[in-house]
């Protein structure tokens, strides 16, 4: 019988089965791209069994490790957003591709990546504890660093309501649920309980759930922008390649150990994007189609490289002889 343990241990590789799967239902499927209307209900179920699963109640964890997630702090929301605006500069996309890289490139994932930190021999419990902080922090600061980025160069018309609208359903709302849930399940309220129980299961099916219908309802316009997307992912890789080191400076600033310090790594490699995709898709059309585009693509050059951050980042940041390279429990 599968077990929840399992599951978790096999996403990985579920998850990559799961993207052959959508690349052949986008090419071969001529009414693929009607799955995007399921994108948005199902990236709101997703984020509510994710947030069940970080722990927003124990909030006071995070600042045990003062230094750790000062390093997150810095390197998410201090050195990242300053790659990120030296990336803009040096290739010089169009104001809208520049605002679906500053979408996806500042938000850090609160979610998966809690899974590659730990095959990464990282400090993966610390990341956990930290995750309802950096999902904070990154709704307060988005607005400002869209602002600040590509606020005064955007020539499109941007609709405000839908954008709040999405924001509200997508992540308000499921951040929200989510506390509840865990409230009540502390509570010894049955109901929640089951809620805390069944949202345990759901995060995998759901994030593959996910995956499919992007990828898959996404695969025409894929094709149609080519064009852009070969000049985004230059980009990308560029910024894939940095992060960990611009993670390992932000750690060793703040003096944490060697598991913490990769934990940090993951943590500003690895971004938001099936989060802010719907934020994306709230836009006016065609706008937010190529928007859509930019953040598909960042989210396919990521997890090919966080299949290389397993390995990378230990090495670049490895231990002493007298000390321990074991995998951190989560």
């Amino acid at each position: 019988m599968l077990s929840k343990k399992t599951l978790e241990k096999k996403q990985v590789f579920i998850y990559l089965i799961t993207i052959l799967i959508s690349f052949l239902l986008g090419l071969y499927w001529e009414e693929s791209q009607h799955l995007e209307r399921l994108i948005e209900p199902v990236i709101a179920v997703l984020l509510y069994s994710m947030f069940c699963q970080i722990p927003f109640l124990e909030i006071r964890e995070a600042f045990k490790n003062k230094n750790f997630f000062a390093a997150l702090l810095v390197g998410n929301f201090i050195l990242i957003p300053l790659l990120v605006t030296l990336l803009v500069l040096v290739f010089q996309p169009a104001p809208l591709v520049s605002l679906g890289i500053v979408l996806v490139l500042l938000t850090p994932c609160v979610d998966y990546v809690i899974v590659f930190s730990h095959l990464g021999k990282a400090d993966s419990k610390s990341l956990l504890a930290a995750t309802p902080l950096l999902f904070i922090f990154q709704l307060v600061l988005l607005p400002f660093y869209l602002w600040a980025l590509v606020g005064k160069d955007l020539s499109i018309r941007m609709e405000v309501a839908p954008f709040i609208q999405s924001f509200l359903y997508l992540m308000i709302l499921p951040f929200l649920l989510s506390i509840a849930t865990q409230f009540a399940a502390k509570s010894n309220i049955k109901m929640g309980k089951v809620g805390m129980g069944l949202s345990a299961w759901l995060p995998v099916p759901f994030m593959s759930l996910t995956l499919l219908t992007i990828i898959a309802s996404q695969i025409p316009l894929l094709h149609a922008y080519g064009e852009t997307i070969g000049r985004i992912i230059p980009l990308y890789i560029v910024y894939a390649i940095l992060a960990p080191f611009i993670g390992k400076l932000s750690a060793r600033l703040f003096k944490v150990d060697v598991a913490a310090s990769r934990s940090v790594s993951f943590s500003v490699a690895t971004r938001n994007s099936l989060v802010v995709l719907p934020l994306a898709l709230a836009l006016p059309a065609p706008e937010n189609n190529l928007l859509a585009v930019v953040i598909v693509t960042q989210t396919m050059v990521e997890l090919l490289f966080e299949l290389i951050y397993i390995k990378a980042i230990p090495s670049l940041i490895k231990v002493n002889a007298n000390e321990n390279d074991g995998e951190v429990d989560s």
